[in-house]
């Protein structure tokens, strides 16, 4: 990975476009790195789920709105695994495919002889002004009446929908992540054939590997936590070096400089052990898959519990560190500053808030 090709000015770039430049998106496509999860006789890379985390974190750390993106796209071209045959052989193999989407369930979707008619609209859609192609979530009606489940509750199906079937909305407008475009998008009266109906349940899995077994709350938490250690990983960096270029001009005292010393070998020493204990629970939950085909609910409980702890341990290390960045972090136009940006716009994400 030539960390060059994602240097301050480039992330610049993709913060005035508001989206990831050309120069990304052609190592995006070249790496597969939307197609994470995507089966190799598919185009894609076939990864377990640690070795698509690692190469999520080190994206994140390059550049925030670079990791998250590829991170969110590559988890709906996951939903490969949940469509039939024909669906994956026409849409996968496309070498620059990009799929988007949305958890939100924002849509209704009529069955009405042999086709869906939806309507909707969904918000948050990261990567969505790349998309070959995005997910929607709907509630399922059958001739204009409500589906429900044995609850009572409306029953929820995913959708694939064409790039040329939706209307993109501008609706990210937030300090941080811009590059990742995660705007909304809306679909009026679309026709849209069976076959691009699915359910994403392990027990529905349309392909043999195990990743697809991996339950998506837990598959979700840990890809999620993963891109805020690599942000974190990215500031602790910034915030160090801003320190010593500081120390050259104004001198800190002795004292000054073993505190700062301390407090951030204490904080690396803590966010270290924190992530190896996440890895270390991905991975027993991943042999359980393996070995078994399935994983206990105590296991993915921990994985659940591990990933938000991983979450919290990194608002703690930058809210102690950052103090010590100086006013060079509250300079819009650096580095620093758009790191911080980008780490307190996806530490938000709902799924990542509590820490238990």
């Amino acid at each position: 990975m030539n960390s060059e090709l994602f240097s301050h000015e480039l992330a610049q770039k993709a913060e005035n476009l508001g989206k990831l430049p050309e120069e990304w998106l052609q190592v995006i496509y070249e790496e597969k790195w939307f197609k994470l999860f995507v089966p190799k006789e598919l185009g894609g890379l076939g990864c377990n789920l640690k070795e698509a985390l690692q190469i999520e974190e080190k994206l994140a750390k390059l550049d925030g709105s670079l990791g998250w993106t590829v991170t969110l796209c590559a988890g709906a071209a996951w939903f490969v695994g949940f469509m039939d045959k024909p669906t994956r052989e026409e849409v996968f193999p496309n070498s620059a495919l990009c799929l988007a989407g949305s958890g939100f369930v924002g849509g209704k979707a009529n069955k009405v002889n042999d086709q869906y008619i939806i309507d909707g609209s969904w918000t948050y859609a990261s990567g969505a002004l790349h998309a070959t192609n995005l997910t929607a979530n709907c509630e399922i009606l059958e001739n204009g009446k409500a589906v429900l489940d044995t609850d009572g509750k409306p029953v929820v199906k995913a959708f694939l929908l064409k790039k040329d079937e939706v209307k993109i909305l501008d609706g990210w407008n937030y300090m941080g992540m811009i590059a990742t475009g995660s705007h909304a998008f809306e679909v009026e009266n679309q026709e849209v054939p069976l076959n691009r109906c699915f359910e994403i349940e392990p027990s529905k899995t349309q392909l043999p590997d195990p990743i697809y077994k991996f339950p998506f709350l837990q598959f979700a938490e840990a890809t999620l936590a993963v891109n805020i250690l690599g942000i974190t990983e990215h500031l602790i960096d910034l915030i160090e070096a801003s320190f010593w270029k500081r120390n050259e001009y104004r001198a800190y005292d002795v004292k000054h400089i073993e505190y700062f010393e301390s407090l951030l070998k204490k904080r690396k020493s803590r966010l270290k052990k924190e992530k190896a204990k996440f890895y270390k629970s991905v991975e027993n939950a991943w042999l359980q898959l393996d070995q078994e085909g399935g994983i206990s609910k105590k296991k993915l409980k921990k994985v659940s519990k591990i990933s938000r702890k991983l979450t919290q341990k990194c608002r703690e290390v930058n809210a102690k560190l950052y103090p010590f960045a100086g006013l060079e972090a509250a300079k819009t136009h650096t580095e620093l500053n758009r790191v911080w940006r980008d780490f307190n716009t996806v530490g938000q994400h709902a799924l990542l808030i509590f820490p238990f």
